[in-house]
């Protein structure tokens, strides 16, 4: 007999999630994670570190007040890395705990250190000492998640050339910032340190950035960016840094050159497999560390699975979760059904963005009519009482049977205000419960009701000069 029925390699939302369900199908299960990890990369380095000091940014540099109170309003005069620091300690600390507190409720064992595969169905854990020993498993969920991707090219000394772990890591706050790379994470540290006052310059080798959203949503931020002085270098490529004495240079393909006092890399994330020794389970990862699936998170070996950003796309923790789940319930015997295809996505630069559904570009593109309502947070008593003025809400509604086929939002509380469109897109619901429903006011979420009427609108125009 095993030694655990399941066993699952990493405790990020993925691991932790994944061991969590299999407990609660009554296995026997054991999780493998450092004793400096727990919770993975998304507690300790990533997402709630971020998140947390981009609250604590937001609070201490009244950024969020200055309509109300003029643009020279701050909470804190000069804002420290300690500032920041102290809130991300307290939470992580916290969830940290409760993390330890649900898998030990559940009785889950936690293995304490690096696990590595020594054939198909048994792990070798090995803690920063070298020691540990093997354990077998009948079923093994692989949740490893990534690290930030390093090009060879470029001399990281997590002072003045970091990655985004280096990002919580920081000294003191720089006075200048190039930002390489105009992705989810570069964009969220870039609209930070803006807000604290750092001069940001973004270098991104595209044309656009975050090409995937809505374009008139990226341009509401693009603004609103520049007006926090953040210079975009877009079409540009990084020949090299130079070291100096006083920070860095960045080198353009083009020729030109940007001193800054710290350059953020963010260049991708790549898969933490390289240590596992796939091949003696039968497995191999592609050349940025990612495990291929199918739809029920199976490897090419039928008893092992992998979730989370380890298998690519879309590499969130919200997604990560749902798949440790439903592979914990197929690896037991139980399959749940597949995760809906409507998925929110959150940005949380300052200001947020989120979404559902498809673009304008994308429906233009497989030639799907559509109409737009908008609202915008300036004309809400809500948007007024909190002083967010630039903040809107879009609705692509299709003409013909008035389903909603995208909900986008940018401004304040957009990656909670998705939820309502989300409930009514997964329930089949149309643009019709929107105008009828009763928001309370003053709110945010009665720009739902205000982007609904103004599409409901131009939708029975159209149709009175179709008569």
């Amino acid at each position: 007999m095993s030694d655990f029925e399941v066993l699952v390699l990493g405790s990020g939302p993925g691991g932790q999630k994944a061991a969590i369900a299999a407990a609660k199908l009554e296995r026997r299960v054991a999780i493998v994670e450092r004793r400096d990890m727990i919770g993975g990369v998304c507690i300790n380095t990533g997402t709630i570190p971020s998140k947390t000091m981009r609250e604590a940014v937001l609070y201490l540099s009244g950024l969020s007040q200055r309509e109300m109170y003029g643009q020279s309003y701050r909470l804190k005069e000069e804002v420290t890395v300690a500032d920041l620091t102290m809130r991300t300690s307290h939470v992580v600390g916290r969830e940290v705990d409760v993390i330890r507190s649900q898998l030990s409720r559940n009785h889950v064992t936690v293995l304490t250190g690096s696990g590595r595969f020594v054939d198909a169905h048994t792990i070798e854990v090995a803690d920063e000492h070298g020691k540990g020993g093997k354990v077998t498993a009948d079923k093994i969920i692989i949740a490893t998640g990534t690290r930030p991707a390093r090009p060879e090219s470029v001399e990281f000394d997590d002072r003045t050339v970091i990655d985004s772990d280096g990002m919580i890591r920081l000294e003191r706050v720089p006075d200048s910032m190039v930002v390489v790379g105009a992705g989810v994470i570069g964009i969220e540290y870039a609209s930070m340190f803006a807000a604290l006052g750092t001069k940001v310059t973004v270098v991104e080798r595209r044309d656009r950035m975050l090409d995937f959203c809505d374009l008139e949503v990226v341009e509401g931020l693009k603004y609103h960016l520049r007006d926090l002085a953040v210079t975009f270098r877009f079409g540009e490529t990084v020949a090299a840094v130079e070291r100096r004495a006083r920070g860095c240079v960045t080198v353009l393909e083009s020729g030109k050159k940007i001193p800054a006092e710290t350059v953020l890399y963010s260049a991708g994330r790549h898969g933490v497999t390289d240590g596992l020794d796939l091949e003696a389970a039968g497995l191999t990862a592609d050349d940025r560390g990612r495990i291929s699936v199918d739809e029920h998170y199976r490897t090419a070996v039928p008893h092992v699975y992998a979730v989370g950003d380890v298998i690519g796309f879309p590499s969130l923790a919200a997604t990560s979760m749902e798949q440790g789940r439903i592979a914990a319930h197929h690896a037991c015997g139980e399959p749940l059904k597949a995760m809906s295809h409507l998925q929110p996505i959150g940005i949380y630069t300052i200001p947020e963005i989120s979404f559902i559904g498809k673009t304008e570009d994308e429906l233009t593109k497989a030639l799907i009519p559509f109409e737009v309502g908008i609202s915008r947070y300036r004309e809400l008593a809500r948007g007024q009482i909190i002083g967010d003025t630039y903040g809107m809400l879009k609705l692509l509604v299709s003409p013909e049977d008035r389903a909603l086929l995208g909900v986008h939002v940018f401004g304040t509380g957009a990656t909670e205000l998705i939820h309502i469109g989300q409930a009514v897109m997964g329930c089949g619901g149309t643009v019709d419960y929107l105008v009828d429903a009763v928001f309370n006011y003053p709110t945010l979420a009665e720009s739902y009701k205000v982007a609904a009427l103004d599409a409901m609108n131009k939708i029975r125009r159209m149709a009175r000069f179709a008569e």
